[in-house]
């Protein structure tokens, strides 16, 4: 069920050598990742099981200085309920449990989290995201003792933001190092590590750093926070899923994939589940090691299914939001 997560990644020493043979051809990933998104490989009769697939992958997210334990508590309930039992019901699907994979909050909203889906008998993990989010700019001190107060919470995964800093110095074995220590500072926890594409400068950087985060034992890797200029583009994404790729190749282990940021269409979901089947197979198709961190993309999914289910789209009072 939800929430049961295998520590997939164990890390490696810090390879530097594989750092330094870093080539990435510019023209050849962009020509890529447009044919990724032009492509229709979900066929249109699976396209509503596709988006339920989707549904199951989600990170549904609040991230903003107003939130309150009340609107934590409507995500909690979104959570559980991502789309409307009638729509479910005629697409037999009421009986499949489908929940969001998880819900994301910052760690003083985690206690109202955890505390809201108790009360709604559902046992969706909260992922909480830590380490100074979104910039990452705090001793590292206050980082690590971030992640141990959100776990004390109840939080079962953290999202941890690198250190751009590091990255952009090519100050890789710190890099390294820091992101083992949060790994530590996770203990059994899955540990989601955030690079920040959009602040990383290049896409070799952002192979590398995340070559180095998945030698430091992170379980997953994520594009970007959601509050950079830049967020989850397709070009960066085939880059860190080739090095997701390249390190099973290399050592056994799987890590998972998590784009964030700007994530709203069903169209988009479908771009991103298409990528995942084609450059890393079925087999990462899953929300052990797939996830979609979003805020409103279930709202255009669940009008997608209804116009599947109707044959016309709903008015605005016929899906309230959550």
């Amino acid at each position: 069920g939800p929430g049961i997560m295998a520590a997939n990644n164990h890390g490696v020493p810090l390879d530097l050598g594989w750092l330094s043979n870093v080539h990435v051809n510019h023209p050849a990933v962009l020509r890529r990742a447009e044919q990724i998104q032009t492509r229709r490989s979900l066929s249109k009769e699976w396209q509503a099981a596709w988006l339920l697939k989707a549904v199951t992958c989600i990170d549904l997210t609040t991230l903003s200085g107003d939130d309150t334990p009340s609107n934590v508590h409507r995500l909690c309930y979104k959570a559980k309920h991502p789309i409307r039992e009638d729509l479910l019901k005629s697409l037999n699907m009421h009986d499949k449990g489908i929940t969001t994979g998880a819900v994301c909050v910052y760690p003083s909203r985690v206690a109202d989290a955890v505390q809201a889906l108790k009360t709604i008998q559902c046992n969706i993990p909260v992922a909480s995201v830590a380490t100074g989010f979104p910039a990452g700019q705090t001793p590292l001190t206050v980082r690590l003792q971030e992640i141990t107060m959100a776990i004390e919470d109840g939080a079962r995964e953290i999202d941890i933001v690198i250190n751009r800093t590091l990255a952009l110095g090519g100050k890789w074995e710190e890099l390294y190092k820091e992101i083992q220590q949060c790994r530590k500072a996770c203990e059994k926890v899955h540990m989601k590590t955030i690079l920040g594409t959009g602040e990383l400068g290049s896409l070799a950087n952002v192979y590398k750093a995340s070559l180095v985060a998945m030698m430091a034992g992170s379980d997953f890797i994520k594009t970007s926070t959601g509050k950079e200029g830049v967020n989850a583009t397709f070009p960066v994404a085939l880059v860190m899923v080739r090095a997701i790729r390249d390190y099973h190749t290399k050592t056994g282990y799987k890590v998972g994939f998590k784009p964030a940021g700007g994530i709203r269409t069903a169209k988009d979901a479908l771009s991103w589940l298409t990528l995942m089947k084609e450059e890393l197979g079925d087999s990462w198709l899953t929300p052990q090691l797939f996830r979609l961190g979003a805020s409103t993309l279930l709202t255009d999914i669940e009008r997608q299914i209804y116009h599947h289910v109707t044959g016309r789209y709903a008015a605005a009072h016929e899906l309230p939001m959550a």
